[in-house]
């Protein structure tokens, strides 16, 4: 691990602040010297390290300095063939390991509660989507993974497929093994990539194992999310016989900005410098004080610790889901929470998100307290069932659209009424969150179901993520006759 001690952008970006060179070079703050006053005593030291393509500083896409030797320690970290420094976000990733294996008209498995940006890389390549759905956890009461089952079944159905598309950890840290999907796919010749956005913390036996272990020909890391690493700082992880690396490359390049920002690339450097010390220290103290966390937090009656008790399924210990025992909602205790300055990742009608930190020096004792003068006035509930349960979505497991994703290009849309649209096809993609399994893609043809489900989210109070600018019962749909 020697090598790992090395953060080779980081120092050659620090060797050229020390130096106090002058910048006739872009960008326009010069090197902090041109800045708003207002901000520039924030900035100033963040806007040294911002710089561009300079002798010694190496380019990211055509990387053979100090960049290619920072994404080779982070290869050698995560024990793959390649890595790359994604500088837009997991999102970028997605589109390009998508874009690389799929082509137009290409039958994809996808798991049906994946990402947006998994979607939009599908409805890019022009593919036909056939969706898997996840199983639904009774504990959490979130959608978790797909099961072999599911994709065997699929497969069977398909016999066409040219990849498939999985999603894990959920964002609520839950991950399934993915070994005996991944052997089965790869003894079709059918590479299997994976959106682990959640995972890149995944090394070390207190975390879950991650895709890369189970044999993924791709996976995608949004190292900002549990790393510390700057916002939109993502790994894309290669390790396949079946992709062509060229194209995954290539695709990098057409998605990624022409100017790549040096602190976020620095700061993913030094990110895979903090996971590789935390591989060699340990994570023991970390988990201790989560343990210790979780304690208290079971100690106050209006909030439960939830985790699954489904022995398949592996939780992340930097994911902490409270759910709510009293009178309030999911939302409105993040939203009491917040008042006493706490801030957590997301809620549902039921449950409140915590991402933890990789550290054992945080204030967990604060945050109990915070929480506990936030809910003194309502009273727990005695009956373990709550009326502010998530609502389970039951749809079929393998789905497919009526016609590939390029076609719908052809068809105009145009809004019309709930009842209207029954039997056309729908021109949104309409996810109530929770449960965040998408009740309709965008060319599923819409059912009463479909319609009698959406109406029972709206009175439950769900999120309903779709085209905000439409009346609350209308419903964009594609002109097929």
């Amino acid at each position: 691990m020697k090598r790992q001690s090395e953060t080779p952008l980081f120092s050659a970006l620090l060797h050229h602040q020390k130096e106090k060179n002058i910048s006739y070079h872009v960008p326009g703050h010069k090197n902090s010297v041109v800045f708003n006053k207002i901000g520039q005593d924030y900035y100033s030291q963040l806007l040294s390290l911002d710089v561009t393509e300079l002798s010694g500083l190496d380019d990211l896409h055509s990387a053979d300095g100090v960049i290619r030797d920072a994404q080779a320690l982070t290869a050698e970290l995560y024990n793959v063939k390649s890595s790359y420094f994604l500088v837009n976000g997991s999102t970028t990733g997605n589109l390009a390991m998508i874009l690389a294996v799929c082509e137009e008209n290409d039958e994809v498995l996808v798991q049906r509660n994946s990402h947006k940006s998994v979607i939009h890389g599908l409805q890019l390549a022009g593919v036909k989507p056939i969706f898997l759905r996840p199983e639904y956890d009774n504990d959490v009461k979130v959608p978790t993974g797909v099961t072999f089952e599911t994709v065997k079944e699929a497969l069977s159905q398909y016999k066409h497929v040219k990849a498939l598309i999985l999603t894990n950890p959920n964002y609520y840290g839950m991950s399934t093994n993915l070994s005996e999907i991944i052997q089965y796919m790869h003894k079709h010749d059918i590479p299997v990539l994976v959106d682990e956005a959640h995972g890149a913390h995944f090394i070390g036996e207190d975390f879950p194992t991650s895709a890369i272990t189970h044999g993924a020909d791709i996976v995608i890391h949004s190292a900002h999310k549990t790393l510390p690493a700057m916002t939109m700082g993502s790994f894309l992880h290669f390790n396949s016989k079946l992709v062509s690396r060229e194209k995954v490359e290539f695709y990098l390049q057409l998605f990624q900005s022409s100017s790549p920002s040096y602190p976020i690339m620095a700061s993913l450097d030094l990110a895979r410098h903090f996971l590789a010390n935390l591989q060699e220290t340990g994570t023991k103290a970390i988990k201790q004080r989560i343990i210790d966390f979780k304690a208290e937090l079971e100690r106050i009656p209006q909030i439960r610790v939830v985790e699954s008790k489904n022995r398949s399924i592996e939780t992340d210990l930097l994911k902490l889901t409270i759910q709510t025992n009293c009178a309030l909602t999911g939302y409105q205790l993040q939203q009491k929470l917040e008042g006493k300055g706490v801030y957590t990742e997301l809620a549902d009608q039921r449950n409140v998100l915590f991402v933890l930190p990789l550290s054992e020096q945080f204030f967990y004792s604060e945050t109990v307290e915070k929480i506990r003068q936030a809910l003194q006035e309502y009273p727990p509930l005695k009956d373990i069932e709550h009326t502010n349960s998530n609502v389970k979505r039951e749809v079929e497991k393998v789905t497919a659209l009526t016609v590939c994703y390029k076609d719908l290009k052809r068809y105009n849309k145009r809004v019309v009424s709930y009842d209207e649209s029954i039997g056309k096809m729908s021109a949104e993609t309409i996810i109530p969150y929770p449960p965040g399994i998408p009740l309709m893609m965008i060319g599923e043809i819409i059912t009463i179901d479909h319609i009698d489900q959406l109406k029972k989210y709206q009175k439950n109070g769900t999120r309903i993520q779709r085209n905000n600018d439409l009346d609350t019962y209308s419903i964009e749909v594609y002109e097929c006759d």
